[in-house]
């Protein structure tokens, strides 16, 4: 339950960040600003479209009476549309993490670094960052499309089909929602995909409650575009708390490293000598320094 709650916090407290840095809360809503406007040219499109394509799809009907075959063709083209629109609920965030990788790269480091103890910047190209990003995400939501078919099936059992199963979907929709988003951070500290889903399991509240009551609301693509850069934001104090875990956060680093070396000075010094033994007269020839 502390998690559950942690990771709200985490949600508001990105939310507050972008507020207090309303030139960073602009800049991180262009990338949903442009996928949605991609996503909206889309839609028109396959709604004008729509009626074609099931004339394409259902030559069959061609010789039909009136109003059979418009019935038909209506209630395809309705299906299209509808199953575009809910396409495009589901991975417009995705993509938005996507086309927004370079944007939401330079939140995250902005973030960390206001908060102390940034990571130093990755040393592999942008373009090799984006595969890796396009990777990660396309394997998110193969996973995601897996807990799909499996709560789909799962929706045809009585009752519990109506109430469990849709509740189970926004859990699991939030689990990797927050999987995508604190992959800015983690990726930049080199954490591979796989770590983050193991560390994020570990912590399933603190993942549960940030990502839950972002899914919600992103259920609204206009409520996305507001919202992504502090869940952006969010996502890196989370991050950064996921990383204290594997104690990868710069600053406890840097003390922790600090720690064995000064032992391992301490256990290079030689040890004094004896006072038993004769003390060697200093070398007076070698003095001049080796050039």
């Amino acid at each position: 339950m502390r998690d559950l709650v942690a990771g709200m916090k985490y949600l508001v407290g990105g939310q507050k960040w972008v507020g207090r840095h309303g030139r960073w809360w602009g800049f991180g809503m262009l990338p949903a600003l442009l996928t949605l406007a991609g996503y909206a040219v889309a839609l028109v499109f396959l709604g004008g479209w729509s009626k074609d394509l099931a004339g394409w799809a259902t030559p069959f009907a061609d010789h039909w009476s009136s109003p059979w075959q418009g019935l038909l063709r209506d209630a395809l083209a309705a299906v299209a549309f509808g199953g575009g629109l809910l396409l495009s609920l589901l991975t417009f965030t995705a993509v938005t993490l996507l086309v927004g990788q370079p944007f939401y790269e330079a939140l995250s480091a902005k973030v960390d670094e206001t908060e102390g103890g940034a990571p130093a910047p990755p040393e592999s190209p942008l373009w090799r960052e984006l595969v890796i990003a396009v990777r990660d995400s396309a394997s998110v939501l193969v996973r995601v499309a897996a807990f799909g078919v499996v709560l789909f099936a799962c929706g045809f059992v009585p009752v519990i089909g109506q109430t469990v199963v849709p509740a189970l979907g926004f859990l699991v929709s939030g689990f990797f929602l927050t999987v995508e988003l604190v992959a800015v951070a983690l990726q930049r500290r080199g954490v591979p995909q796989r770590e983050r889903i193991r560390l994020l399991r570990s912590r399933l509240g603190l993942a549960l409650g940030f990502g839950t009551p972002l899914i919600l609301a992103f259920l609204v693509p206009l409520v996305t575009v507001l919202a992504m850069p502090g869940a952006v934001a969010g996502a890196t104090l989370l991050a950064r708390d996921l990383a204290r875990d594997l104690a990868l956060d710069p600053v406890r680093d840097a003390a922790h490293d600090a720690a064995p070396a000064d032992e391992q000075e301490k256990e290079q010094e030689p040890e004094p000598e004896s006072a038993e033994e004769p003390t060697a007269p200093p070398a007076t020839g070698g003095s001049h320094p080796i050039s």
